[in-house]
């Protein structure tokens, strides 16, 4: 394994745009890490504003419905003002949303506080996309599958010191400090990032007919509709994973903020090599595996006791993050080059949009006092995911669909 990843960097570097593959994968390590953090310090913040898991919930669901609503007007100003505005402006945006958080005095200023943070983190994420599919034309799953590992590391990783740390600083300083890594990166992106834009900015504002068009191509539909199902399972899942190992299976928070941290590295793992996979074998197979291992996953989780068989788990559950570079790559390379920005926006607000209510929906299972049967009707999702993406036709094909959709 380690011969293939380092196999992976080398073809990446090999391309002569590793200053940009850093500068995006380092802003989206914090974007994703902070977003993780979250359910990492969910216990404290019921407990500072006296609410339920449904309440909690509902405050993890606004953060991603936010990010959602964000996605289509972000995928639009890629085609007008180009992906180096978007992704500095975002980080820097970003910096004053997670201050807005930690200082939140009451529970529905902190909710503003977290529809603040989706609103501009959703910014990053089309122009994340677009630009390193652009400039890695020839390796684009890999190239996607390293930016998404990143948030994957950043998933892990700060969540677990948040975890480690909260009992003693709190989660008000763990997410304030956040602000500086934001704004020094936000230079950097400026500094790294090319200034791309449509020559004529009001045609990409008059496309609204060629993203229709993109967006019900048979091969696009199919994708989005698994990435969907997928999104909302594990939404659900990440969203009270922590908060699940400390209350029903009696781990402290250290251990269980370690066990999700675990998720994330194995995640890490996954879309590097899950990229580099669909990118020699095509997408279908990679993709449908990667949804039915989801599907053990959440599904066994009920049934594990203790750190050992639960960290498999959970390590099993962080596979389905492979998902993501090869269903990115493959959904932007099949888009109508004219409206990849408009239309990739508009589907990642549709997915992010449904995938919002994974959290709530758990939230309101577990108070219910049905936290285990929320796994079972999470695995049934990823199911019919995986139903769908064994019949995705190969990229090709695809394009073809696409290119008789845009005529």
């Amino acid at each position: 394994m380690d011969t293939r990843l380092r196999a992976v960097v080398s073809r990446l570097l090999a391309d002569g745009r590793a200053g940009l593959l850093v500068a995006v994968a380092l802003g989206w390590l914090f974007v994703v890490g902070a977003r993780f953090l979250l359910p990492a310090v969910l216990p404290q913040v019921k407990t500072t504003f006296a609410v339920g898991n449904a309440g909690a919930g509902l405050a993890v669901s606004v953060v991603w419905a936010a990010y959602a609503v964000m996605q289509a007007p972000g995928g639009v100003l890629i085609d007008c003002v180009g992906e180096r505005l978007l992704l500095a402006g975002s980080l820097a945006l970003t910096g004053a949303a997670v201050v807005a958080v930690a200082v939140a005095p009451t529970y529905l200023v902190f909710l503003v506080g977290c529809g603040l943070f989706g609103l501009t983190t959703g910014l990053y994420g089309p122009a994340r996309g677009t630009s390193i599919s652009r400039s890695f034309p020839r390796n684009d799953g890999a190239a996607i599958g390293a930016t998404l590992a990143a948030g994957s590391v950043g998933s892990a990783v700060l969540p677990f010191v948040a975890g480690s740390l909260v009992g003693r600083v709190g989660w008000r300083l763990l997410l304030g400090v956040l602000v500086v890594p934001f704004v020094v990166l936000a230079g950097f992106a400026w500094a790294t990032v090319p200034d791309r834009r449509a020559d004529d900015p009001r045609r990409a504002r008059s496309l609204v007919g060629g993203v229709l068009a993109a967006v019900r191509v048979p091969a696009i539909a199919r994708a989005v509709a698994a990435a969907t199902l997928l999104l909302f399972a594990f939404q659900g899942l990440t969203a009270f994973l922590p908060t699940y190992l400390v209350e029903v299976k009696g781990f402290d928070q250290a251990t269980a903020t370690g066990l999700f941290a675990l998720l994330f590295v194995a995640g890490a793992v996954s879309q590097l090599l899950g990229g580099t996979a669909a990118d020699r074998i095509g997408e279908r197979w990679v993709l449908t595996v990667t949804a039915l291992v989801a599907v053990a996953s959440a599904a066994a989780i009920p049934f594990v006791d203790g750190v050992v068989s639960v960290a498999v788990v959970v390590a099993f559950v962080g596979t389905r993050l492979a998902m993501a570079p090869v269903s990115n790559a493959y959904v932007i390379d099949v888009l109508p080059p004219d409206v990849q920005g408009s239309a990739w926006g508009v589907l990642r607000t549709g997915f992010f949009l449904v995938g919002a209510g994974g959290s709530t929906l758990v939230g309101a299972f577990a108070d219910s006092g049905l936290f285990d049967e929320a796994f079972f009707v999470l695995a049934g999702l990823a199911a019919v995911a995986a139903l769908l993406y064994a019949r995705l036709p190969p990229r090709t094909a695809a394009k073809r669909q696409s290119a008789a959709a845009a005529d």
